[in-house]
């Protein structure tokens, strides 16, 4: 079976770089979607010699620019080729209040909105059977979001860093959920993983305490492959290739809430983002 295109944001990082070999083992063409081209080079390198597959190629992305987010889309939409496979893996946890040249607040923009964009300006390249994955986590259950606080200051309140996180990780749950509604006449595929606890730089606190957490925390959560594992299957497995507006852990399944799966935000969100995406759709 002759494989297609497939894209993962963030594939130079730990779980990044976990679905970006399986994929390529896979076959598929591959487009390393990265912040930083030079970091990335040693790393597309690496996948290639391990894969065997020399169709993986680096393309930046910034995820905090949306104008960035739109030129990258526009690229793939003149090259015309058809996208099996959109990973939206990129994700980060500010160590402070940040704002993007949007005025969006910065750990919103390149876990929500960018990759709101990215999947919305990308999906004319789709076709019946592609895969969406967006990366949530299990922080979401402790998600609030308050509009437009949300999109301009991370959450009402002060801020903080975990709380904002777990904001951006509750929005995209519910984009992901909605998008699948909106999609499932199209035979688009549109799932949630949640790898759990990754022993990955996300973690660091930038604090005193950050090499304690090294000796007594790292060692009990999962590695990156473990935390990419869902996610992979999503993207890969025969048996997930007719599921859609899930949210999985473990490779399974987790049954929603229904003030989650019919949460009254959710078609609030999905337009107020329109709303600001619009100038670049």
């Amino acid at each position: 079976m002759e494989r297609g295109l497939a894209i993962i944001t963030g594939a130079d990082g730990g779980m990044g770089m976990e679905e970006t070999l399986e994929v390529a083992k896979a076959g598929y063409h591959v487009i390393m979607a990265c912040y930083s081209y030079k970091k990335a080079e040693s790393k597309c390198n690496a996948i290639i010699k391990e894969s065997g597959n020399k169709n993986v190629e680096i393309m930046q992305i910034d995820l905090s620019n949306l104008s960035n987010v739109a030129s990258f889309a526009d690229r793939l939409i003149e090259r015309g080729e058809q996208i099996d496979l959109l990973m939206n893996n990129a994700g980060t946890m500010g160590t402070g209040k940040h704002y993007t040249v949007d005025d969006l607040e910065h750990t919103v923009s390149v876990n929500y909105v960018g990759p709101y964009l990215l999947t919305r300006k990308l999906l004319p390249l789709m076709h019946r059977g592609s895969r969406i994955v967006n990366m949530s986590s299990c922080s979401y259950v402790i998600g609030k979001l308050s509009f437009p606080e949300f999109f301009t200051e991370g959450r009402k309140g002060f801020w903080q860093r975990i709380l904002v996180y777990a904001n951006t990780k509750k929005a995209i749950t519910l984009f992901t959920l909605e998008l699948a509604e909106h999609l499932k006449d199209k035979g688009i595929m549109v799932n949630a993983a949640d790898p759990w606890i990754v022993n990955t730089e996300i973690i660091r606190m930038q604090m005193f305490f950050d090499p304690l957490t090294d000796i007594f925390f790292r060692p009990f959560i999962n590695t990156p492959r473990q935390g990419a594992d869902t996610a992979i299957r999503l993207l890969l497995d025969d048996e997930c290739a007719n599921r859609t507006g899930t949210f999985c852990r473990s490779g399974k399944p987790v049954k929603l809430s229904k003030k989650m799966t019919n949460h009254p935000q959710k078609t609030e969100l999905w337009n107020l983002t329109e709303d600001i995406v619009k100038t670049w759709l």
